[in-house]
């Protein structure tokens, strides 16, 4: 009876995360995958330097190490983005953005020096076609509210 119980209680806690599953996007499952692999390694490592295999250790590590250090560095990189890589080509960078005012016009599919209006009028038409809630892209529509942003400050 308690094993029945148990395997109730384990369906249910599965269809509740599967649940969740769906409802995420998918920056958020990535970022979450990455975690746990890089949280994996890192027991890995750990369970292999106490249980007296330094070598297999330092193996992991080798391959544990490199990611580790990336993921450190972003996190450093991050509050000072604007003051990280001050020549990025021809047209300046909004700072913190990533995005310049040339891809912006670009990605809305404008002219140099487009008026206000034009940018909203763009920004609207490609939302009705890209925005998640009818079948679109989260990336896509966050690139087209990103250069949105980026054009009108």
């Amino acid at each position: 009876m308690l094993w029945l119980l148990l395997g109730i209680v384990i369906l249910a806690v599965l269809l509740l995360g599967l649940r969740a599953f769906e409802r995420a996007s998918v920056a958020s499952i990535y970022v979450l995958l990455k975690w746990i692999a890089a949280l994996a390694g890192i027991v890995l490592t750990v369970l292999l330097f106490l249980s007296g295999r330094g070598v297999q250790a330092l193996f992991s590590l080798v391959f544990v190490g490199p990611a580790l250090w990336r993921r450190w560095q972003d996190g450093r990189s991050t509050p000072g983005a604007g003051t990280a890589g001050g020549t990025s080509g021809p047209s300046p960078r909004r700072p913190g953005s990533g995005m310049s005012r040339s891809e912006a016009y670009e990605i809305l599919g404008l002219k140099s020096g487009a008026s206000a209006d034009e940018i909203n009028a763009a920004h609207r038409r490609l939302m009705r076609m890209a925005h998640p809630d009818t079948g679109g892209s989260d990336w896509l529509a966050s690139r087209i509210n990103q250069a949105r942003d980026v054009l009108l400050g």
